[in-house]
């Protein structure tokens, strides 16, 4: 298995940080010590070689001593002769006077110990004090050239003679340039460990501190394993993340694991058993009933299949907790210290034995329901080959889950009975369900779940159960509800064909329940392919049988439907009405439609305020009902995102995108709409989450929202990063998928190549600064293609659905604005109506028109007007922390000579340079070549080339047009 000998240290900066502290009294003359604390792999020594290296770095003398297990039969004083061992090969003959004080006799083992250190061996009584004096002198000693850092790592196998030098050398040194630094496994320390008394007696000296590495956090996890291993597959990452439970070591061992294709690891299952062997036959079985049992386990259950008597089963439970193997828990019940040490337990079950604990449980958990839930109950009786009633159980627990509103367990039970059914004799007559019954129930507690392409799976499946001759009202069902899963991965043709096969399976009169979700579901599928017609005549029919039947829900399905097709006057009301019919009925997937439906409403309105509100109370209303992560509800959190980004909440709008760590494919689009605050304000962060959705979105490829969300924050990255290249192929990649996915409606298109024209258009004038014909052309030709695609997505949105709202009203401006930059037009009457466009509530934005304004009106001799947008701009920068605005807004107003709070002193070009070389740069900033600018100052070639020289030495410039660039970064480009 692969092995890593360079590990990153991550998760360890504030541990970290105090050792340094530590460290640095020692520098300044003081003494120090520091005892770490953690269990075994938790990165204690990972985190003392990072401190040895920076001491090392900063030139202190660095000692480093290891205490070694071995047994009853310790070699005394073992770590200190490991850490002076460097110091006597160092000084050789020199050594001797480091130790003045000796000890008088000497044992017979002494010779044993390397000269010139013998002295440090057994104490006898008389000499104690003798051996302790002289190994304090030597620190002493090497502390009165360096400050001095001493390590000792293991401090819980120390033997006795080590432990009281270490009390002794803590007391005496605290007034010498010395830090002590030593680690110990804090899980190794049972009641009766010698080292706990003396933890108690040195934390209560002067200069001595206690550090506990607690566990590292998953996120720290993650980027260990990362940091490991490059291309590591994320469900592989999670994995380990979720085994590893913080330990560092634990993490290494599984990733490597995984890595060649094992569960777990020989070699830390043998580490881990190798305490559980060390415990009397009845602690060992408690583990076994433990590990079997679950993750935690209550005393009486441990007591009904334990088969060890009240006495036997105190004294067990009371080993395995001294042990440090077990842990109590606030509620009484126990559990093991660390997840994987439970796995090992299992491992090493022989498989009779563990089918008939599982047995055992399984029957005290049908005879105490109150001992556990369900679910406990049927794993234990899949464990137990009991398969007929896993099956049951599984359904009651799934029935459990769908009660307390959480539908991601609810599939996970659903699954298992599913998985069941085949093995289980009548299992339709077990479930009161059949198969296909049962496979769309599932499919639902996918859907709410947010597992889109599960349920479409699973809604196959259930057609094929079902075949050609199955239940017509049956298939009906599954047709339509196999339409809104498609509708909803974008695959609308799709939809359509199987709406319409619903719709053939059940007349339409009678009116029933089946044939008025089929139309209501066709009506939707009809309208989003243009069949306007048809999706008409499918709503009208939904609407009256709706009507006649009771359905508020298919009523205020439809009816969402129909004022999202037709708009209008009144449109919210319309919403409003079937908002109240939804919560009537109690159908949670519609109301939540509903909600959606009015935030973005608002949202294209331009009522910023209006759609947070709905999305909040939505989001609300989705956790009440227990579908977080249905469809719709997660349209409802990023709306929730975006919106507090457009208003300038950007902690908000983060938080919000970052409150779960983990989401379902289908809803990344929440995460990845915060990566356009990270790329806002600067981050380092922000390229490798792009990346992250970039990859899932070139997995999921119908996944628009999300290849928006990372599209715009690619191009916006490439924009501030001067890559126009980059911009202009993600927009123009993302405009051809939306094209073939949103067809007329792709007005998000302008969006992004609004963004994207802005590197192309900074080229373009680079371009036209430094007289570079060819490049001109290039850059001016590949942004009107991105101006086309802009202008032909509107025109299309025009003819097809009609006006757009103030938002597309805000992009259009931008474009427009941006498109005249690329001609070289200086149009503040543009910028200033894309400023005015984007006061509908969009701060960021509208301060980023406001300092293009300013730009054209400095670049149109009116600086004076430029400082107002200028300044608003770099407000609203500050306020939302916004470092690349700020930085181009600041260097605007030094390349304009304008006094801007926090942009830096305007310096005057006359202080700079000479004024022949002022008259020489205004030449080399349009293009002119030695000769010509010799020919228009009417100087010589070789002197025109003198000043060029001198120009480029004074900006550290390597070229004349990185010159151009940094005086004009610097506001020393002349502007006359």
């Amino acid at each position: 298995m692969p092995r890593w000998d360079e590990r990153p240290l991550v998760g360890r900066a504030g541990e970290l940080a105090a050792l340094e502290a530590a460290v640095e009294r020692a520098v300044t003359g003081r003494g120090s010590a520091v005892l770490v604390a953690g269990d075994a792999g938790v990165g204690k020594s990972r985190l003392l070689d990072e401190l040895t290296a920076r001491a090392t770095a900063r030139g202190l003398r660095v000692l480093v001593g290891h205490c070694v297990d071995l047994g009853e039969v310790g070699l005394p004083y073992l770590p200190f002769v490991d850490l002076l061992r460097p110091v006597a090969a160092e000084l050789g003959e020199d050594a001797a006077g480091l130790f003045a004080a000796r000890v008088g006799s000497r044992e017979p083992d002494a010779a044993d110990l390397p000269s010139p250190v013998r002295t440090l061996r057994p104490p006898v009584d008389d000499g104690r004090l003798q051996l302790f004096e002289s190994v304090a002198g030597a620190l002493a000693g090497l502390a009165a050239d360096a400050p001095v850092l001493v390590v000792l790592e293991d401090l819980h196998w120390a033997d006795r003679s080590s432990r009281d030098l270490l009390r002794y050398l803590l007391a005496r040194l605290g007034d010498e340039p010395v830090a002590v630094v030593a680690s110990y496994r804090s899980d190794d320390l049972h009641r009766r460990h010698p080292l706990r008394p003396l933890l108690a007696e040195l934390v209560r000296l002067p200069g001595v501190e206690r550090l506990d590495l607690a566990p590292l956090p998953d996120a720290a996890v993650e980027e260990l394993v990362r940091g490991l291993a490059a291309g590591v597959p994320d469900r592989t990452v999670d994995d380990v993340v979720a085994r590893a439970e913080g330990n560092a070591f634990y993490a290494e061992e599984l990733l490597a694991a995984g890595l060649a294709g094992e569960t777990l690891p020989l070699g830390l299952t043998d580490v881990l058993l190798t305490r559980v062997e060390q415990l009397a036959p009845g602690a060992q079985q408690v583990l076994r009933v433990a590990a079997v049992a679950g993750r935690r386990v209550r005393h009486e259950l441990v007591a009904a299949v334990g088969g060890l008597s009240d006495a036997e089963l105190d004294r067990a439970l009371a080993e395995a907790v001294h042990s440090h193997l077990l842990v109590v828990g606030p509620d009484g019940a126990y559990r093991f210290r660390h997840a994987l040490l439970r796995e090992a337990v299992l491992a090493d079950l022989l498989p009779g034995e563990r089918v008939r604990l599982h047995a055992a449980v399984a029957a005290h958990l049908a005879a105490v329901p109150a001992a556990g839930t369900a679910a406990e109950r049927a794993h234990h009786l899949r464990e137990s080959n009991d398969l007929a009633g896993a099956l049951a159980a599984s359904l009651e627990a799934a029935d459990e889950a769908r009660r307390v509103g959480a539908p991601a367990e609810q599939l996970q039970h659903l699954e298992a009975a599913l998985a069941l059914w085949p093995a289980v004799p009548g299992a339709a007559d077990r479930a009161g369900r059949g198969q296909a019954e049962l496979l769309l129930e599932t499919s639902t507690a996918a859907r709410r779940g947010g597992e889109l392409h599960r349920a479409v799976a699973l809604l196959r499946a259930a057609q094929d159960v079902l075949g050609p001759d199955g239940d017509r009202e049956l298939r009906a069902r599954v047709h339509y509800t196999l339409a809104q899963a498609l509708a909803r991965i974008e695959d609308q043709a799709s939809a359509v064909r199987e709406t319409t096969a619903a719709m053939a399976l059940v007349p339409a009169a009678p009116p029933s329940p089946v044939r008025t979700w089929a139309a209501a579901t066709h009506a939707r599928a009809c309208y989003e392919v243009g069949r306007r017609a048809d999706g008409d005549a499918a709503a009208e029919e939904a609407l009256a049988a709706a009507d006649a039947l009771g359905l508020d829900s298919a009523w205020a399905d439809v009816a969402v439907t129909l004022a999202r097709s037709r708009g209008g006057d009144g449109l919210t009301a319309r919403l409003e009405e079937a908002l109240a019919r939804a919560r009537r009925s109690g159908d949670a997937d519609v109301e939540i439609r509903v909600l959606f439906n009015l935030a973005i409403v608002a949202y294209e309105a331009g009522t910023v305020r209006e759609t947070l509100r709905w999305s909040d109370e939505g989001l609300a209303r989705a956790q009440v009902l227990g579908v977080e992560w249905s469809f719709y509800a997660a349209e409802l959190r990023h709306l929730g995102v975006v919106s507090r980004y457009v208003l300038g909440d950007w902690d908000g709008s983060l938080a919000l995108a970052d409150r779960l760590a983990r989401v379902p494919e289908m809803a990344a689009h929440v995460r990845a709409a915060g990566l356009l605050v990270q790329v806002g304000r600067g981050d380092p962060a922000a390229a490798a989450r792009i990346t992250w959705a970039r990859g899932l979105a070139g997995r999921l490829d119908a996944h628009v929202l999300l290849l928006l969300a990372t599209a715009g924050a690619e191009i916006d990255l490439a924009a501030w990063t001067g890559d126009p290249a980059t911009a202009l192929d993600t927009a123009r990649s993302a405009a051809a998928t939306l094209a073939e996915l949103w067809g007329d409606e792709r007005l998000a298109v302008v969006r992004l190549v609004a963004t994207a024209l802005a590197p192309v258009a900074d080229a373009a004038v680079t371009a036209r600064l430094t007289g570079d014909a060819a490049a001109l052309a290039g850059w001016t030709a590949a942004g009107e293609s991105l101006v086309a695609l802009g202008r032909d997505a509107v025109a299309d949105h025009a003819r097809a659905v009609g006006p757009h709202g103030v938002e597309a009203d805000a992009w259009v401006a931008r474009l427009d604005a941006e498109a005249a930059r690329l001609a070289g037009e200086n149009a503040p009457e543009l910028w200033s109506a894309a400023a005015e466009a984007f006061g509908y509530g969009h701060v960021y934005e509208q301060a980023r028109s406001r300092w293009r304004l300013a730009e054209a009106l400095v670049a149109t001799g009116d600086r004076d007007a430029a400082l107002g947008p200028l300044t608003s701009a770099a407000d609203t920068a500050r306020s939302l922390g916004a470092r690349p605005l700020a930085d181009a807004v600041a260097a605007l107003a030094r390349r304009a000579r304008l006094e801007l709070p926090g942009a830096g002193r305007v310096v005057d070009t006359a202080a700079v340079f000479t004024p022949r070389e002022t008259e020489v740069l205004a030449l080399l900033a349009r293009g002119r070549t030695n000769r010509q600018i010799g020919g228009e100052l009417f100087i010589s070639e070789k002197t025109a080339s003198v000043h060029v020289s001198n120009i480029l030495a004074k900006l550290g410039a390597g070229s004349r047009t990185e010159a151009v660039a940094v005086a004009a970064s610097r506001g020393l480009l002349p502007t006359g």
